[in-house]
């Protein structure tokens, strides 16, 4: 493998970390989201990306990362029982989302340091093609 091609290789995986990184910001940013119905809370959302095997190697030869999907958390949602929240439903019931806030800091501050590992990668490399 020359190189260059090791561009392709970490500007995919920068692809992916940013695309990881947004993904996360919006979950933290729904993660207070209540509603009086189950079917319109904000669920959890994680992306899917492909394995080296099945990855852009069948395209252009080049190993690397593609975004397959993004899908939605099915980890139960919280019931609560407030009667005097606006959203409560019938019963007095609110669904409060499904977004773990610890569990998104660590994936941010993961898919930061990926990122980050892949800038070093692209500088390293043009250091020794210098």
């Amino acid at each position: 493998m020359s190189l260059f091609k090791v561009f392709d290789v970490a500007g995919s995986a920068m692809n992916a970390q940013s695309m990881r990184m947004n993904v996360t910001a919006s979950n933290l940013a729904n993660a207070g989201n209540v509603s009086g119905d189950p079917d319109k809370v904000y669920r959890a959302r994680q992306p899917v990306f492909s394995s080296f095997s099945t990855s852009l190697a069948d395209q252009s030869g080049v190993a690397g990362v593609r975004l397959d999907g993004v899908v939605e958390s099915s980890a139960p949602l919280q019931q609560r029982y407030q009667p005097d929240h606006p959203e409560a439903d019938a019963d007095g019931n609110v669904y409060v989302t499904n977004v773990n806030t610890v569990e998104e800091m660590v994936n941010m501050m993961s898919a930061s340091r990926s990122y980050k590992n892949n800038v070093e990668m692209i500088n390293t490399t043009k250091d020794l093609l210098l």
